[in-house]
Formats: C-alpha cells, sequence, structure tokens
C-alpha cells in the first residue's frame, strides 16, 4: 500500500470524523420488561407489529410469552419468522412485504444481530421505499426517519439494539456489507436476561467474545469520544469478570444481566467510534462460509491485535489493567491505573498489550473457542482479503492501515494446515 493511499485513508477519516459531530446520534431507551413494552405500545397507540425473529426462536418458544403479552394488551403480532442466520436481502424484502400487507405499525425485532439487522432492513426499506438495499450500502444514505422500531436481544454480543448499523447478505455474490446510519439505531432496547438465560454455552461464549471485539475495536481507534471510550471500558471489564459465569452457568441472570449490559455499552460505543480489521475480515467469512459474526470475531480477534503492533499498544495497555490482564502486588488499583493512563514506558506498553492478548487467547480457550477456521479454504483468501480491504478503507479509523498483504497473512494465520 503507497504512503499516498495511507494519507488518503486518514484524511478521509478525519473528514468523516469532524462531520460526525453533526450527525444525531442517540442511545435506545432502554425498557426492563415485556410487560413495560406493552404499556408502551399502548401509549403510542399501536395495535399492530411485525415481530422479526428466526427459526430458532420460535423451535424453542422463545416468542410464546411475548406474543402473548402482546395480544393480551390489544396489539396483534405478525410473525415474520424465516430470518437467516446472515439475513439476506431476500429476508427483507419478504418481511417489508407482509408489514405492508397486515398494515403493521412498528417493528419488534426478537433474537440476536440477524434478526435485529433484518428489521433495520425492512425500515429502511419502509422509510426509501424507491431505492433497493444495495444502493443504500455504506455510509449515510438513509436519512429518514424509520418506523418505530423495538429491539429485543436474546443474545448478549452483537450489540445490534443499539447500533446504526445493519449487515446484510447478498446471497448472489456471497459478500456482507453494512448499511450505516444514526436512523437505523432502534427507539427503544427490551433488555431481559430471561430471554438469554436458555443459550446454549457454545453461542454465549461467541456471543459474548463478539462484545469483546466491539469495545476492544472501538476503544483502540482514532475516532473515540469520553463517552465511547467509558462505555468499551465498562464493557470489556464486564466480558471479563462475567462471560466465564454465564457460559458455565447459564441460568445465572446477574452474570447473564451483566453480560446485556456489557453488549449494549459496547455497541454504543463502537456505533459512534466505529470497528476495525477483525470485522472487516469476520464480515467476508460470514458472508462466503455463513460463519457465526461472534465466533469469527472471537477467533480473529488477538491475530488482528498483534498485526496492528505498536500503534495499538497504548490502548491495549490501558484495556489490560482496567480488565485485570495485569496486576501489581506492590500497589493499589488506583494507582496502577494512574500509572498507566499517563506514563508507561514503550517497554511497558509493549508488555501490557501483550499481556491483554495472552488473556484474550487465554478466555477464548477457556470458552472452547478454536484457534483456526476449518472452512476457510486458502483458494478464496485473495477474495476474502479483497473484499475485506474495501470494507475497512478508508472509513474504519483503526491504529494502523493495513493493505492487502498484511490483511492475508492474517486470514493465513487462522487457516488450518493443510487446507
Amino acid at each position: 500500500m503507497s504512503v499516498f493511499y495511507r494519507a488518503y485513508c486518514r484524511i478521509y477519516q478525519q473528514v468523516f470524523r469532524l462531520a460526525a459531530h453533526f450527525l444525531p446520534w442517540r442511545k435506545p431507551e432502554i425498557l426492563e420488561s415485556i410487560e413495560a413494552l406493552v404499556a408502551l405500545l399502548q401509549a403510542k397507540e399501536v395495535s399492530r407489529v411485525l415481530l422479526v425473529t428466526d427459526p430458532g426462536i420460535l423451535k424453542v418458544g422463545l416468542d410464546r410469552d411475548l406474543v402473548k403479552a402482546l395480544v393480551s394488551g390489544g396489539v396483534a403480532v405478525i410473525c415474520y419468522g424465516d430470518t437467516e442466520p446472515n439475513p439476506t436481502i431476500a429476508n427483507i424484502e419478504e418481511a417489508r412485504a407482509l408489514y405492508l400487507e397486515q398494515d403493521c405499525q412498528a417493528l419488534v425485532a426478537l433474537g440476536g444481530g440477524s434478526p435485529m439487522d433484518c428489521a433495520k432492513g425492512v425500515g429502511v426499506r419502509l422509510a426509501r421505499p424507491g431505492k433497493q438495499i444495495p444502493q443504500l450500502r455504506g455510509q449515510l444514505k438513509v436519512l429518514h426517519r424509520l418506523p418505530l422500531l423495538i429491539a429485543i436481544p436474546t443474545t448478549a454480543g452483537t450489540g445490534s439494539e443499539t447500533t446504526l448499523a445493519a449487515v446484510v447478505k447478498d446471497p448472489s455474490t456471497g459478500e456482507k456489507y453494512a448499511i450505516n446510519d444514526p436512523s437505523l439505531i432502534p427507539h427503544y432496547a427490551l433488555l431481559d436476561p430471561s430471554f438469554t438465560s436458555s443459550l446454549p454455552p457454545h453461542i454465549t461464549a461467541a456471543t459474548g467474545l463478539d462484545a469483546l471485539t466491539h469495545a476492544v475495536e472501538a476503544y483502540i481507534g482514532q475516532e473515540n469520544t469520553t463517552a465511547t471510550r467509558v462505555d468499551a471500558l465498562v464493557a470489556a471489564a464486564l466480558v471479563f469478570e462475567d462471560l466465564k459465569t454465564a457460559y458455565e452457568h447459564g441460568d445465572d441472570l446477574e452474570a447473564r444481566r451483566s453480560m446485556q449490559q456489557a453488549a449494549f455499552q459496547a455497541g454504543a460505543a463502537f456505533t459512534r467510534a466505529y470497528v476495525g480489521y477483525v470485522h472487516a475480515c469476520a464480515h467476508q467469512l460470514g458472508g462466503l462460509y455463513g460463519t457465526p459474526h461472534g465466533l469469527a470475531n472471537a477467533v480473529l480477534l488477538p491475530y488482528v491485535l498483534e498485526a496492528y503492533g505498536k500503534p495499538a499498544e497504548r490502548a491495549l495497555a490501558e484495556l489490560a489493567v482496567v480488565t485485570g490482564a495485569v496486576k501489581s502486588s506492590d500497589e493499589g488499583e488506583e494507582e496502577l491505573l494512574a500509572r498507566v493512563f499517563r506514563r508507561l514506558s514503550a517497554a511497558q506498553r509493549h508488555e501490557y498489550a501483550q499481556a491483554f492478548i495472552a488473556a484474550i487467547r487465554r478466555l477464548s480457550g477457556e470458552l472452547g473457542i478454536p484457534r483456526q477456521l476449518p472452512e476457510l479454504k486458502e483458494s478464496d483468501i485473495p477474495l476474502l482479503t479483497k473484499r475485506a480491504a474495501r470494507e475497512a478503507n478508508p472509513l474504519y479509523p483503526v491504529p494502523k492501515i493495513m493493505g492487502a498483504a498484511e490483511i492475508e497473512a492474517i486470514y493465513r494465520q487462522i487457516l488450518v494446515k493443510g487446507e
């Protein structure tokens, strides 16, 4: 990659950062119970909603109490339950048609990131009926208010209940891409840990590390604000404190509640500060192979952090202290925090950053996350690399701008030997 292109990327990011100050940033209002949701819809005189979910949610009946409460409260529920693990343009169009046919007045997304992204996509098409999804790809192409959108996460990781992004898959090309616009931020988020208590351990692990990835990528990027730094640090600390408990004891509602909070705050952080090459690489794996997004992020995270090298070390050192990856027996927590945030030497920053990456690997191992992905084919790496670079550059404000060779090297590290 030429020095001129790197300079162009940084200039592009600086312009976008300045423009971001004028965008209508907000966080969803939090609801804590189904009853609160029913009361909200009644107050807004909403009598028909489209429930966007997926076959897995319907199979285990996770929607039953919600539907029963809504119907009892006088709100008719029209269900679209065919959302794929990586929502497609067809999913969005089918759900949109159902919304219009049934004269719905609001969207309720129940599930992980896929149903929420699908619901956002429906909202986008309703707000911009003259535009097709591929035409809205990228930044700030919606700029219209969506119908009332309520997100109910059943995983604790994607943060989609608080983000400005909808990630869509185009089956004709196998490519995943994002629509980014503040209008996509849900108006309300219902955070009830009982919706996540039945999550299998492997999904708990992958989605929890997805939340960690959001927090880390937001924190080490170059478009942070004071608020995003706080959100990212709190989210990372909560993941290290409570993810393993939620993984081992799925019925521990306090651990589940903590992980929901981590996912929400990490989502708030990255929706304003953006992500980086972990997401750029992971999206392509999801698009081409259907790799679950949280799993792809979890596998890629330590490799990408190592690839950043020195430019990321200060921020990673700070994360190491906040998450407990480094400890000191001769000074208290406050003294250590003061030292790490103000006057670590270059050698200490490197040491602490490496300790944080090692802590991520250790936690991932304890949660059963593999270090490579068997579905990855060596022959696909050039295409994956090209698409990842296209997503990340010039937009993502990463610590270090990478070219094709560096991105390809990351993919090769997660390639199963002999593949």
